[in-house]
């Protein structure tokens, strides 16, 4: 297997990704199925968001048992199956944990309310993410009020509670052991909450997010995979700014392997904002830390949509960025064939949240009229990207990003440089490798190299 600093992984939103029993939602069986095709590409792990059982009121964010499978993928078996699968190609398979709630129908909130964050009447101004109004919820058959950061079905743990900690320290075992390539872990710089319970700045959120007590945490859970010799990674979902985002790598060795950069994918695709932010995050991580970069996912409109607007050159212009900046990117589903957001009215809404985000988790099309997919639980309106027609075609995104891939091994563990150009061109050395992206729709020149718009080229 290809060392995880030198991985690019492939995010899989299953209930999306492919459906093998014609139900009209992806499961676990359809992922085995499709498996060569994310080896043909060459990736070498992927995430799949979250698979245990859940009511959905988050759409599988919301936990109702950390130890199995939902029905809707499959099986506990399956799951195995995946990852014995994928390890026959070399990849990885990283689960979805989330460590900040639980579903409220999770047993441990009626059998053990003490691993929950709770207050006699309504402590404080802390809001919830999703509703807008107040983050506490009365409880009436215990007459108290608990903690919900997203939506009332999901209350928040209580992670000052030692046995809390404890409990998830058996998660991680359990599946370390059934060989999992590690987590992608929800709102990972969120689980501590201001004991005091204080009132905080709104858009801040100082007293629920990134308090230095999680990294307490995240030291235990680095020792933990560290036994494991599949060397699983902790990736975090760490929603924090530049100068808080160092913290999560600790010392560079001991806390999470890899720490989402969210500032890179809230930018605007331009070279004022995007530059900045990658030498910042080059500059300011310890040692030995590896960055993390993605454009697109379940929660962020699609590249292609959001930062190219439906322009395939420009698609791969960010697709050229991600795959040839140090460290470790993240492709979303689709994202290879520069697959657009998708159309879904408001009788199809399921998402919680405003703006919903359905439109990026519409399925992936595999076949120019899409009838892999009877009666999706999310419809499929455009199949003009697809897998199987881009895979017949040599000039296509898909083969774009698999030549990508190929060529970036040669300096995927070479450190980062910026060298002097003009605007709109960035160049930057990789080991051996040089870099040069126009980030407009016009020709560009960088000395004596002519671009075209939008033009990645490496040298």
């Amino acid at each position: 297997m290809r060392p995880w600093r030198e991985s690019v992984l492939y995010q899989v939103y299953p209930r999306s990704f492919a459906d093998s029993d014609g139900d009209g939602v992806g499961d676990l069986p359809g992922i085995v199925d499709r498996l060569d095709h994310l080896a043909w590409l060459g990736v070498d792990g992927i995430w799949l968001s979250p698979t245990f059982p859940s009511p959905n009121a988050d759409w599988g964010y919301d936990v109702a048992d950390y130890y199995g499978v939902h029905p809707d993928f499959g099986t506990l078996d399956d799951l195995d199956r995946l990852i014995a699968a994928a390890r026959e190609r070399e990849i990885r398979v990283l689960l979805d944990l989330v460590p900040n709630h639980t579903s409220e129908r999770h047993s441990w909130f009626a059998e053990r309310p003490d691993y929950y964050v709770w207050s006699d009447d309504v402590p404080n101004n802390w809001t919830s993410i999703f509703t807008g109004g107040s983050a506490w919820r009365l409880d009436a058959s215990r007459r108290r009020y608990y903690l919900h950061q997203f939506t009332p079905q999901q209350p928040d743990l209580d992670w000052w509670n030692p046995e809390v900690r404890e409990e998830f320290e058996r998660i991680l075992r359990f599946w370390f052991d059934r060989g999992i390539g590690g987590f992608r872990i929800d709102v990972a710089h969120s689980l501590i909450k201001d004991p005091e319970l204080r009132d905080q700045d709104p858009k801040l959120r100082e007293q629920t997010s990134n308090l230095p007590a999680v990294h307490e945490i995240y030291r235990r859970w680095r020792a933990i995979a560290e036994e494991y010799p599949q060397e699983p990674i902790l990736m975090g979902e760490t929603y924090v700014d530049l100068d808080h985002l160092p913290a999560y790598y600790g010392n560079g060795h001991d806390e999470l392997h890899l720490a989402q950069c969210l500032p890179f994918v809230n930018a605007k695709f331009e070279l004022d904002q995007l530059r900045p932010i990658v030498e910042r995050v080059e500059a300011d991580l310890p040692p030995g830390a590896t960055p993390c970069w993605f454009a697109s996912n379940h929660d962020h409109s699609r590249l292609a949509t959001r930062w190219a607007g439906g322009d395939e050159r420009k698609a791969r212009a960010v697709l050229f960025l991600l795959l040839t900046l140090r460290g470790v990117p993240i492709l979303y589903q689709g994202d290879e064939l520069a697959l657009l957001d998708g159309e879904v009215p408001p009788s199809r809404v399921t998402d919680v949240a405003d703006p919903p985000r359905d439109p990026e988790r519409t399925p992936l099309p595999w076949t120019p009229t899409g009838e892999e997919w009877r009666e999706p639980w999310l419809p499929l309106t455009d199949t003009s990207r697809n897998v199987a027609g881009q895979r017949d075609d040599p000039d296509s995104t898909l083969h774009y990003v698999r030549d990508l891939i190929r060529r970036r091994r040669a300096f995927a563990g070479a450190p980062y440089e910026t060298l002097p150009s003009k605007a709109p061109v960035w160049a930057y050395r990789r080991g051996e490798a040089t870099c040069l992206l126009n980030l407009s729709a016009r020709p560009a020149r960088h000395e004596d190299v002519e671009l075209a718009p939008w033009e990645g080229r490496i040298l």
